[in-house]
């Protein structure tokens, strides 16, 4: 399994980005998906993610301004109304199940990808 994440950038606070997570292997289509992220000197920390049958989960943070969605191999972050505390890297996991109360624990999580940097100023 591979995953490739693009679409991060530098915004103004209150601006919006897309991040955009390909995956490709075998039967990755119907994994569990989810989006992470890192600041640094923090640990890394679920943002959304949504499992095999489309029920998605959010951190608390998010408080309704990230939507979660996926199509085929590909899974979406829309980001609207950032916050400069956004600012870290984001990261695309995979993983054939989790189960939904984890969907946001990091450890649960077997495939990565090598992450896209948001900014937000």
């Amino acid at each position: 399994v591979q995953l490739v994440e693009s679409g991060g950038g530098s915004v103004r606070t209150g601006g919006s980005l897309r991040l955009t997570c390909v995956a490709s292997g075998a039967a990755v289509s119907s994994y569990c998906k989810g989006w992470f992220r890192q600041a640094p000197g923090r640990e890394r920390e679920g943002v959304a993610a949504i499992d095999d049958q489309g029920t998605t989960r959010y951190a608390e943070f998010v408080e309704g301004r990230f939507t979660i969605s996926k199509r085929g191999p590909r899974l979406y972050l829309e980001m609207n109304s950032l916050k400069p505390e956004d600012t870290a890297t984001y990261y695309c996991a995979a993983d054939p199940l989790v189960v939904r109360f984890r969907l946001l624990n990091v450890d649960e999580w077997d495939y990565w990808g090598q992450g896209t940097q948001v900014t937000v100023s």
